[in-house]
């Protein structure tokens, strides 16, 4: 199976979203993010939207017209001969950073007469538009259509990214493997002294070269492996003193693996011990392995989105250690690596089969370390967890 979304992703894509224009009323969706435009069009977006800004248009008839900064044009066109783009050439219209001497196009100040054209264009010069986000050259273009109306939609264009397809399961399955692979490096390479950072590219390093020989000719990143040690992994981001920063005997240790592959995110996250652990350092880690494991258990359809945050909490809770918990449960996991919905501990809506979230309890205890072990896990009747990596204590144990 590839590893690469095809047009029965795009078809479905394109009947949702025009099933949502027809429930709301609207004529059109004009996306204005990076990840919404990727989600759109396959597009792996090559610039910052609030620097160079970029438009996908979707009609109701389930049209795409998209608006790009002339530095895309070449990446564009990778992506069309690799046939990964769901956009055609004829419906991209370019900007240009700079005066043209020959074959001028407009420039940035431009962009809301360039925009409200391509609205004309695609029949949109009239009628209600939805939009994740809208900016203000959205909102200036929308002045030069009397006759438009933007309705701020975040929200509902949100729930068009819940639920995950076999073809995008098979990619976050497939970067899940590579992720198991690339923590036995770490357990394989950890010891007292090593600088962490020199530590995390190295490891950074393996996985891309593994990465080339599962994936090749993929786009695939690492987004961060990243070693926190000793008490600096008491904050869930680390010290802020990272350069220089070595494993001492001893430390509780917490790593990140997060990479990305055609546009898909997947974590893993594990807590480990540079030599045999106190009491305190068990008592922490089996808290969170065993909280892990409950807002994995409680990721059901029927369950709300609330209830894996709360199964997690109640074992914290129940071993007396909810004084070091700093931050909710977890959140989903997809075109974003804090994908929606991100405000698991607040989120009262019915769990549904196919959403993807992160279950990483954590408890922080300062001066000792931080205690995080984190699984991605596919909700269903039976939930899935697409990371392999051994949370037993043993396995955690390094020699040091």
């Amino acid at each position: 199976m590839s590893f690469r979304l095809t047009h029965r992703t795009r078809d479905a894509r394109i009947g949702a979203m025009q099933a949502l224009m027809a429930a709301q009323g609207a004529d059109g969706i004009v996306f204005t993010t990076s990840d919404f435009i990727q989600y759109a069009t396959n597009f792996a977006v090559d610039v910052l939207p609030w620097e160079r800004p970029i438009f996908c248009v979707v009609t109701a008839n389930g049209a795409l017209h998209a608006v790009f900064n002339e530095l895309s044009t070449h990446h564009l066109k990778f992506s069309a001969k690799k046939g990964t783009l769901w956009l055609a050439e004829r419906d991209i219209h370019f900007y240009t950073e700079h005066p043209r001497i020959t074959a001028r196009l407009p420039v940035p100040a431009e962009l809301p007469q360039l925009l409200a054209s391509v609205l004309r264009q695609a029949g949109l010069a009239t009628g209600t538009l939805l939009t994740e986000a809208a900016t203000g050259v959205l909102q200036q273009a929308a002045l030069l259509l009397p006759g438009s109306r933007l309705m701020p939609a975040t929200a509902t264009l949100r729930s068009l990214r819940w639920v995950k397809n076999d073809e995008e399961l098979h990619i976050m399955r497939s970067l899940a493997a590579l992720t198991d692979w690339t923590q036995q490096q770490f357990r394989r390479l950890y010891r007292p002294g090593l600088q962490t950072q020199v530590l995390d590219f190295q490891v950074a390093a393996l996985m891309a070269e593994e990465a080339a020989r599962r994936f090749p000719g993929e786009s695939f990143e690492v987004m961060r492996c990243w070693t926190l040690s000793g008490p600096a992994s008491a904050s869930p981001h680390g010290d802020g003193a990272n350069c220089g920063a070595v494993i001492g005997k001893g430390d509780t240790i917490v790593n990140f693996v997060l990479p990305r592959l055609n546009g898909y995110f997947v974590e893993n996250e594990r807590t480990w011990f540079m030599g045999k652990p106190n009491d305190m350092q068990k008592r922490c880690f089996e808290t969170a392995m065993a909280a892990t494991e409950a807002g994995v258990a409680a990721a059901r359809p029927g369950n709300r989105v609330c209830d894996i945050d709360a199964a997690a909490l109640a074992v914290i809770q129940k071993a007396g250690l909810d004084e070091y918990v700093f931050h909710r449960t977890g959140h989903a996991v997809g075109l974003m690596l804090h994908e929606y919905p991100e405000d698991m501990a607040y989120n009262y809506r019915p769990l549904l089969a196919g959403e993807v979230y992160s279950s990483e309890p954590g408890l922080y205890v300062y001066g000792l370390g931080g205690f995080r072990i984190d699984d991605t896990v596919v909700v269903g009747d039976r939930p899935e967890v697409l990371v392999s990596t051994p949370k037993s204590l043993e396995f955690a144990t390094l020699a040091a």
